[in-house]
């Protein structure tokens, strides 16, 4: 057992607790057992495999940070007293991000909420800032996030840095890890003297998708994109592969500016509610953002080959239910509303064969998934990521599947382990995020048991 894996499972000192509570006497601290367990869990329940794993698993309280200074002194006592620490900010991930696996305190970082400062192309922000209050914020001034993902109105810009990989935008943007999409990140380091540090331009990749593990992020510098008229298009197709076809098309046009390119298989839009009762039975559907003025465009290419079946300005406002929430992993929220048996696979494919590898897994697999793509941009190419939802029977099919998949040359990131490197592609990063650990972090109490080949340099 690595050392790791051994504070994982060592048993909290009640002492050292209660010497923790005193040294951060002012700072917001929740002990209430209900709202602990809420602010302990994320959706790992999409994941048959998580579940069992993580049942059970809760902080030993709750500390809601208001500052940098808030952070600092959480930090320095959690070091002296070998808290282990999991920052945490909406709770959307679905891999058991922000779930603490041997106790300790869960730092709610929701309250550090506020813009520092915009400008054209440009944002300072603190971490807890939901997602859909920055772009409500700058929109007015003509500005607006380049992506988020599809739980953008509960998610904060911390975790979805820290968590995520990209979403919608992605289609013209790439994901996280395309450079110049984190222009900047500070963190404080959990030590007993803690560490302010800046994270400047590719440096901040050290944070991404870390799951909180390479420091307390209290601020990140993002860019932005034009704030268009967004208009929500959702187009039927008789079969999956037209719909396949006119999205790669409507991905490849660079003049066109668009922030979502999605297809969807048959029979997923049965579980859609009121729009997927806007579709005949068998109909694949496209869903697409698209700004305004080239909406016209699009429609000339699609020369009648699906037809759209519903079109409307983008509206996130409260009641409403923008296209958005039934892409990404709100493709699978859909279905598992009703059927908690199926779970889902994250996949990259070939840009070089992307059509035919495709096909070639669409036949494969059969009705025992039901494919949904995104299409992105990924190292410079378009290609598109997978999220299909399967039919779970076993744990040890599932692996059949992934290693099928990976056979055929489809990247898998597989989202049924819980550490950096089998499940993400942290593997991948160019920023030595392991290293950088080491360095910020020496006893490994930042969410210890994440980053499965950490070993921490002092006890």
């Amino acid at each position: 057992m690595n050392s790791v894996a051994a504070l994982a499972n060592a048993p909290l000192d009640e002492t050292a607790l209660a010497k923790f509570r005193r040294e951060i006497d002012g700072v917001p601290i929740i002990d209430d057992p209900v709202t602990i367990k809420r602010k302990s869990r994320d959706y790992y329940w999409y994941s048959p495999i998580l579940t069992p794993l993580l049942n059970g698993k809760f902080a030993d309280l709750v500390v809601a940070p208001r500052s940098e200074e808030d952070v600092v002194r959480v930090a320095a006592a959690a070091a002296r007293h070998r808290i282990p620490v999991t920052p945490r900010g909406g709770g959307t991930g679905n891999y058991g991000q922000c779930v603490p696996l041997n106790g300790g305190v869960v730092l709610d970082m929701m309250s550090m909420n506020q813009i520092v400062s915009s400008k054209p192309g440009f944002l300072r922000v603190e971490p807890g800032a939901k997602l859909v209050d920055i772009d409500a914020e700058l929109r007015p001034t003509g500005w607006e996030l380049r992506m988020h993902p599809s739980t953008k109105r509960s998610a904060a810009i911390g975790g979805f840095v820290a968590g995520g990989s990209g979403g919608v935008g992605s289609v013209m943007y790439g994901g996280l890890r395309e450079p110049g999409n984190i222009l900047g990140a500070r963190i404080v380091t959990l030590e007993e003297t803690p560490r302010i540090i800046d994270l400047d331009s590719d440096a901040a990749q050290k944070v991404n998708r870390a799951y909180g593990t390479t420091g307390i992020i209290t601020r990140l510098d993002m860019p932005l994109a034009p704030a268009y008229p967004w208009i929500d298009v959702a187009i039927a197709f008789d079969s999956f592969d037209k719909s396949v076809a006119f999205g790669y098309e409507l991905a490849l046009a660079d003049g066109i500016v668009k922030k979502l390119v999605t297809p969807i298989a048959a029979p997923l839009p049965t579980y859609f509610g009121p729009l997927g009762k806007l579709t005949n039975a068998g109909d694949s559907l496209l869903i697409c953002m698209i700004a305004e003025p080239w909406l016209g465009i699009v429609k000339d290419m699609l020369h009648g080959r699906g037809k759209i079946v519903y079109e409307a300005p983008f509206d996130e406002s409260h009641g409403k239910i923008p296209l958005y929430e039934y892409t990404w992993n709100h493709t699978t929220l859909q279905v598992l509303k009703v059927d908690r048996s199926v779970t889902y696979l994250q996949l990259l494919f070939p840009a070089d064969r992307l059509l035919s590898s495709i096909s070639e897994m669409v036949a494969k697999f059969g009705d025992e998934q039901m494919l949904h793509l995104e299409f992105l941009r990924f190292g410079g190419k378009v290609t598109v990521s997978g999220l299909p939802v399967v039919r779970y029977t076993t744990e040890e099919r599932l692996n059949e599947i992934i290693s099928i998949y990976e056979q055929n040359g489809v990247f898998v990131a597989n989202p049924h382990v819980m550490t950096l490197e089998d499940g993400s592609r942290h593997k991948r990063a160019e920023a030595d995020q392991i290293g950088f650990k080491r360095d910020i972090d020496p006893y490994g109490l930042l969410n210890p048991g994440k980053m499965r080949t950490f070993t921490p340099r002092l006890s």
